[in-house]
C-alpha cells in the first residue's frame, strides 16, 4: 500500500534537507527512523516526524482497503527536496548600502511503499 507525506514550506535550505534525505532513500521505514534518531543535522527531527506520517497514512489506507499492514515491509519508495520561495531580508552595511540575506525554504515529500508487494511483481 503505498502512501504519501508531504511538508512545504519548512525554513531549511534545500541544499541541507537533500543531505538527510539522500541517506534514507530506499531504506526500509524501521531503519530509517532509526537513523534518523541519532543523525546531528537539525533537520534530521522534521523528516523524521515526515517519515512517521507517511507510515500512519499508509496504516490509515491499509485499514480503509481492508488489507493486512505490517510496519516491517514498508520501505521508503520515493523521497525528494523541492525549492520553495526564498525570503528576501536586508542588512544595513557601510556606508549607507544594504545587503540581502536570502531565508529559504524548501519542500519534502517522502513516499513509502509495500515491499513484498514490489517483490511480487517482479
Amino acid at each position: 500500500m503505498e502512501a504519501k507525506a508531504k511538508v512545504r514550506y519548512l525554513r531549511v535550505t534545500p541544499m541541507k534537507a537533500r543531505r538527510v534525505v539522500d541517506v534514507v532513500r530506499g531504506k526500509r521505514v524501521l531503519d530509517v527512523l532509526d537513523i534518523l534518531q541519532f543523525a546531528p543535522q537539525a533537520v534530521a527531527t522534521d523528516v523524521r516526524k515526515l517519515v512517521v506520517s507517511a507510515k500512519e497514512n499508509a496504516r490509515q489506507a491499509a485499514s480503509a482497503a481492508g488489507e493486512q499492514f505490517k510496519e516491517e515491509d514498508l520501505y521508503i519508495k520515493e523521497a525528494f527536496v523541492d525549492e520553495g520561495p526564498t525570503m528576501k531580508r536586508f542588512r544595513p552595511r557601510a556606508q549607507g548600502r544594504a545587503g540581502r540575506i536570502n531565508k529559504r525554504t524548501c519542500h519534502i515529500t517522502v513516499v513509502v511503499d509495500n515491499a513484498n508487494k514490489e517483490e511480487g511483481t517482479k
